[in-house]
């Protein structure tokens, strides 16, 4: 009888190596550990007013600050043998291009040592003039084309045309933060596939969080697996980014706060995994450990595919940020 241990965590973390690191697909550092003591009573605060509450740090944020923060993310990242990050970087009237700046700079000095992605985060929509004038600058600057659509609340397909449209003519890949509530009344990630399919974009979309589609019944979120595999659409999961969401008196099906990746990756779907905020006040306790968002990721999913959890952090992660197809 064989009575040695098995570890199959181990496993994973030998076969991320082999794979040739950890790939952090969606991250934030351009606000990373920001956090202070005097904005820490701030992180109790809800989601959309969060949105605004972020404006005084960066108003009072000089390129160098942000440097500052993300290099100190990156050098975290490289300890973990990180070999790619996407991330998102502010860029409006409140920051202006400071976090560009930075951004640059870190590219200068650390893109030999692990492949950046960066996309524009417009945190002030993307339909107001003086906010789409900041779209548009910072849509030549990153990899990436960035979308939160619920900030043009009621205008969201006119904010998912501009995106697309915008990466199409750019040739860029779009991600958009969707379904960020956890509820059965959105339906983001489904009005994102569809549009993704209307402006012929297959293979170059990525629904970020996507943690509302476990609120849903069964048989939409089956329905909505099949249209993501018909418009080709990456998944990305920041699993400790959402565990943390109050709960309700709405009824639902019997689910976490976590992308429901145990059913998406049986589907076909390619599902990667990010931290998202580190040490804001979005997330104040989150220290960036990739392998914490991996075992919440299996834990709160009960998936426990040794290969796909290893895949879930290196090649996925890839082929959402345009790295390898």
């Amino acid at each position: 009888m064989n009575r040695q241990n098995y570890n199959p965590i181990e496993e994973v973390l030998e076969k991320i190596k082999e794979k040739g690191g950890w790939v952090n697909t969606h991250s934030h550092l351009d606000r990373a550990y920001s956090l202070t003591s005097d904005t820490f009573a701030l992180s109790n605060s809800y989601l959309k007013e969060k949105w605004h509450l972020v404006d005084d740090m960066k108003r009072n944020s000089s390129v160098d600050d942000i440097y500052f923060r993300m290099e100190k993310a990156i050098n975290f990242m490289l300890e973990q043998g990180c070999q790619a990050i996407g991330s998102f970087i502010d860029a409006d009237e409140v920051i202006e291009d400071r976090s560009i700046q930075a951004a640059q700079r870190l590219k200068d000095n650390y893109g030999k040592d692990i492949e950046m992605r960066f996309a524009n985060q417009v945190l002030k929509g993307v339909i107001d003039p003086k906010a789409r004038e900041w779209f548009d600058m910072s849509s030549d600057f990153v990899d990436i084309i960035g979308g939160l659509p619920a900030k043009d609340f009621g205008r969201e397909e006119e904010h998912l045309d501009i995106l697309l449209s915008t990466a199409k003519a750019k040739n860029k890949l779009v991600h958009v933060h969707v379904d960020q509530f956890n509820t059965d009344e959105e339906k983001e990630t489904e009005q994102l596939a569809l549009k993704t399919i209307e402006h012929g974009m297959q293979g170059k979309v990525s629904a970020v969080h996507s943690i509302s589609v476990a609120a849903h019944p069964r048989k939409y979120r089956y329905e909505l697996y099949d249209l993501i595999k018909k418009a080709d659409m990456h998944i990305v999961s920041c699993p400790t980014a959402w565990i943390d969401h109050n709960r309700t008196e709405r009824l639902a099906p019997s689910h976490n706060s976590v992308t429901p990746v145990d059913e998406m990756i049986p589907r076909g779907i390619n599902v990667a995994f990010g931290t998202d905020n580190i040490n804001d006040i979005y997330k104040p306790f989150s220290d960036g450990h990739l392998l914490t968002e991996l075992r919440v990721m299996l834990e709160s999913c009960h998936f426990y595919d040794v290969e796909q959890l290893s895949n879930i952090a290196t090649v996925n992660g890839l082929k959402a940020l345009g790295i390898k197809k």
